[in-house]
């Protein structure tokens, strides 16, 4: 009964015209166009997300290692497995990829080896700092099986080589590509 009288009252007012509907079309009609008009410009399209690195790593057991950092999982596997083919002198069948951590945080590359004599490299990423890492470092080297473990190349979240020797990790640059 309210609403009715209400609505009558808002055709008497304006003559028998709906101002308050007008208004209210004219209203919503604005917000509507404004995501609109931001996209020109200052819109989606120019916001950047912070680029975040992820860690490939390649491996040919008992011969090769490839280990790259990028934005896109295909890109660093694919510089991974490179790396491992060029390192091992084997094939893409013998490097397969066997991490992608994104995004990488610390990182460390262990080296393990088996009281039986067979070695390999395991990855512990993700860390949030250097202390974490080394503490993830020595509860994966507290294994009664190795007879040698021990962290030999680690990263920090940048991405930059902290400590231990090796190639390269970063991706090829666009002008290396090129040329």
């Amino acid at each position: 009964m309210i609403s009715l009288a209400g609505n009558a009252m808002i055709q008497t007012v304006a003559g028998g015209h709906n101002v308050l509907g007008r208004f209210l079309f004219l209203l919503a009609s604005c917000l509507f166009l404004q995501p609109a008009a931001a996209q020109d410009g200052d819109g989606v399209d120019s916001f950047v997300l912070p680029a975040f690195n992820g860690i490939a790593v390649s491996q040919a057991p008992e011969a090769g290692l490839g280990v790259c950092f990028g934005q896109f999982a295909d890109d660093a596997l694919a510089c991974a497995v490179t790396q491992c083919m060029e390192q091992s002198g084997l094939g893409e069948e013998n490097c397969a990829p066997n991490l992608w951590c994104y995004p990488h945080g610390w990182v460390a590359d262990i080296f393990m080896q088996h009281a039986e004599g067979p070695h390999w490299h395991k990855f512990v990423c993700d860390q949030p700092d250097e202390s974490s890492l080394a503490a993830a470092v020595a509860l994966e080297c507290d294994k009664e099986y190795l007879i040698a473990c021990d962290a030999v190349r680690t990263w920090n979240g940048d991405g930059q080589q902290v400590t231990g020797e090796g190639a390269d990790p970063q991706l090829p640059s666009l002008e290396a590509i090129e040329d």
